[in-house]
């Protein structure tokens, strides 16, 4: 979907000389524009968050839910002299060590044993495994460290981890509202891959590699392909 925004002078001066009415119309095209934003961006989230388990989408679409540790295939190790520049596919970047800081923690316990739906858990056998996610927030983007508590079924024996949220995807950096934010940046904002970094540093004071940005573009574009295809389908 296009979005062509209101033809506004440049000058000032220029856009003092213009009539009550024709203020009144730039400002109803921009609420427009603003409301069509909005709900794209909305419709993006939704699509984010969906997959062949959830919806009708075909499972070409899962391909937003994996890891950015693809491992390469030999095939593609020998073909490394016709590499373009920057993050390769399946290359684990920098931003997999961490971001150097965690604004707070958010501990998730096991709130049900999937298995025979007991909620009681043994003292004995209690582990932690934890994802660090940059995520867009309020502040505006905060470091969550979810540290996922491991206990066993008092009940049955099994042991069950603390769900991580939806907008969470084990494997990537980013969560899934802020891979949708830079995603509209890149596309509706022409913002190149450097320009992007220096929106998160600024931004969000985090430093996120080319090669992130890059994979979650391609994640995006991947997962939505289906649906392009599905509405260009329909129009015809």
């Amino acid at each position: 979907m296009k979005f062509k925004p209101p033809d506004i002078p440049k000058d000032r001066k220029d856009l003092e000389l213009l009539s009550k009415e024709a203020l009144e119309e730039l400002v109803w095209q921009q609420q427009h524009l603003i409301e069509k934003l909005i709900e794209e961006v909305e419709r993006l989230k939704e699509l984010c968050n969906k997959d062949s388990q959830t919806s009708s989408l075909p499972p070409s679409s899962d391909l937003l839910k994996r890891s950015e540790k693809t491992p390469l295939t030999k095939e593609k190790e020998s073909d490394s002299s016709h590499r373009k520049p920057g993050g390769q596919q399946g290359h684990p970047g920098k931003t997999r060590k961490g971001f150097g800081r965690v604004d707070r923690y958010q501990v998730l316990e096991p709130q049900k044993c999937p298995v025979c739906g007991g909620n009681h858990w043994e003292t004995r056998g209690v582990t932690t495994r934890s994802y660090q996610v940059a995520q867009l927030v309020e502040r505006p983007i905060e470091i969550v460290e979810y540290q996922q508590v491991r206990r066993l079924c008092q009940k049955c024996g099994e042991q069950v981890s603390g769900e991580l949220p939806e907008n969470v995807i084990p494997g990537q950096d980013l969560s899934v509202n802020l891979q949708t934010m830079l995603v509209w940046l890149g596309h509706y904002g022409h913002l190149s891959y450097e320009k992007q970094q220096e929106w998160l540093k600024e931004f969000g004071k985090i430093e996120v590699s080319l090669g992130t940005l890059e994979a979650t573009t391609r994640r995006v574009a991947e997962a939505l392909t289906p649906q392009v295809e599905s509405e260009k389908n329909r129009g015809r």
